[in-house]
């Protein structure tokens, strides 16, 4: 693949209904003509189910560049159609964090400020990154069951139009007074574990990327071009094993809590009794039984140049 710079032949897409897209489009399209990015075209799309009809349109102009604007559900679905075109003719995913959380930005480390973000992908480089899948569903960040699903019932948009990030805590302590514990049956299609049975969980996880829920940690270790997925599972127990767990987060160190069970893995088959929806990136988008496997380098992403714990397994040191 030719080096994309300068950057002549780009679309911009900006889900308006993320919480900052409708305000933020306007100055992203100035912002990206400031720095030399030739837009072919641009879109501000009010409904998030058109965003696969744009993304079409996209391809068919032949761009070497998509850049989106929205939150980590935005971003995971247009990644999760990117994955699904031939790679001659797919383009590299550009990233504006115009959402909430903005989780998948932090693993790129994108700046939050939108003139930053801008100046970051005009003069970064390209890297590949690995794609998670729940039932062939794609997502980016982490994928869950349990209560982040009921955090994500009670996270209501204008919740997060309000609060931003601080939205997620109070959504998750009203999730967990209403949470009912299940249990899961774990199978590793690859063998590299045996069955695991698991009760009275207060909450199954499945990282992808590195962050999640507005800047947590999945694992200390865990990175998104590692070819392998962090799985962890919460047992249920008192409130005070919660709050020390809640202090955990921030940096992965969770994992070594007595009430987590963590493995690293390819794949994995979860059932669960009772059935249970599952959270992709902040939306429910499936449910179990539920297979989680991981598409290594699935599509190419912009960075900015400085970072150095993600490369492009195809060429090392690949600028734009």
């Amino acid at each position: 693949m030719n080096s994309l710079h300068p950057i002549e032949n780009a679309v911009l897409i900006v889900n308006g209904g993320s919480r900052r897209g409708f305000r933020g489009y306007e100055p992203a399209r100035q912002a990206l003509q400031r720095c030399g990015i030739e837009l072919v075209s641009s879109a501000l799309v009010d409904d998030p189910t058109s965003i696969a009809a744009e993304v079409s349109s996209a391809l068919r102009t032949g761009t070497r560049v998509l850049v989106v604007g929205g939150g980590d559900g935005t971003v995971a679905a247009v990644a999760g159609l990117l994955a699904d075109v031939e790679p001659a003719k797919r383009p590299v995913l550009a990233v504006l964090p115009l959402g909430t959380a903005n989780d998948f930005a932090r693993t790129l480390d994108l700046p939050s400020d939108l003139g930053a973000a801008v100046s970051a992908l005009a003069t970064g480089k390209v890297v590949d990154i690995d794609l998670g899948r729940a039932n062939g569903r794609a997502f980016l960040n982490v994928a869950s069951l349990g209560l982040s699903v009921g955090a994500t019932h009670a996270l209501r948009p204008g919740l997060k139009r309000r609060l931003g990030p601080l939205a997620y805590p109070l959504a998750a302590a009203v999730a967990y007074r209403r949470h009912q514990p299940f249990s899961a049956r774990l199978e590793f299609p690859e063998g590299d574990f045996e069955p695991l049975d698991l009760g009275d969980l207060l909450q199954v996880a499945v990282g992808n990327g590195r962050h999640y829920g507005g800047g947590n940690t999945i694992a200390p270790d865990a990175g998104i071009d590692d070819s392998t997925l962090d799985l962890y599972a919460i047992r249920s127990g008192r409130l005070r094993d919660h709050l020390s767990l809640a202090r955990l987060l921030r940096n992965g160190a969770l994992i070594h809590h007595e009430h987590v069970q963590h493995l690293v893995t390819r794949a994995v088959v979860l059932t669960t009794d009772p059935p249970q929806p599952v959270n992709l990136d902040g939306e429910i988008a499936t449910g179990s039984p539920v297979e989680f496997r991981v598409q290594r380098n699935a599509i190419e992403v912009v960075v900015p140049a400085h970072v150095t714990h993600l490369r492009h397994d195809a060429a090392l040191d690949f600028r734009i």
